[in-house]
């Protein structure tokens, strides 16, 4: 991450109790949960998004949750950029990816929307894809349902049973990048956790 005093980490997802718990829902649980670890209440509002101010071990960060619909998550995430003055360089977006078995993390430093709507809305805002991702792996349906009903659907009673345990993980990734390299996050979790 660039040497910069305030750092942003958006959490994708989609606001309304009908789409909590659901797959496309995953950046915003990863979230929730990093800002429960550090203590950073997620309740002020301010250009459509939920956001809270806090450290994470010393580094200033801005979590942020759009509550616009995920599609069009990036207009609201670069007002609140510019009026924190943080570049795209210093934001990590944590979100879903059906291209990833349920339980792979997968970061990147930067590229393209990889067919996610979030992130195709986020790189359009800021016209350019410079920041960093942490994809969460939501799987695919095995019952050959349409891509936006499983995304759109809750993890199933296995899946549960390792959520927490996913998450945290995702947690611990956002927390290497922001506190010692996106370079040595990559190293640590890029990898197939079956395989550790």
């Amino acid at each position: 991450m660039p040497e910069q005093s305030v750092h942003l980490v958006a959490g994708l997802g989609n606001p309304g109790a009908e789409y909590a718990g659901t797959r496309h829902n995953a950046g915003f649980m990863a979230l929730d949960l990093l800002a429960a670890t550090h203590g950073i209440d997620l309740q002020r509002r301010k250009f459509d998004v939920l956001f809270g101010r806090g450290r994470i071990r010393g580094v200033e960060v801005v979590l942020a949750k759009p509550q616009a619909y995920m599609n069009r998550s990036g207009p609201p995430l670069r007002q609140l950029a510019d009026f924190f003055r943080i570049q795209s360089e210093a934001m990590v977006v944590v979100h879903d990816d059906i291209d990833l078995a349920f339980q792979r993390l997968k970061i990147k430093e930067k590229g393209g929307d990889g067919g996610h709507k979030g992130i195709r809305s986020i790189i359009g805002a800021f016209g350019g894809g410079q920041f960093a991702r942490v994809r969460l792996g939501v799987g695919r349906s095995e019952k050959g349902a349409q891509v936006v009903d499983h995304v759109l659907s809750t993890f199933n009673r296995d899946e549960r049973s390792d959520l927490d345990e996913f998450l945290q993980r995702a947690c611990d990734a956002i927390t290497t990048i922001l506190c010692a390299s996106i370079t040595e996050a990559m190293n640590r979790f890029n990898q197939d956790p079956s395989k550790l």
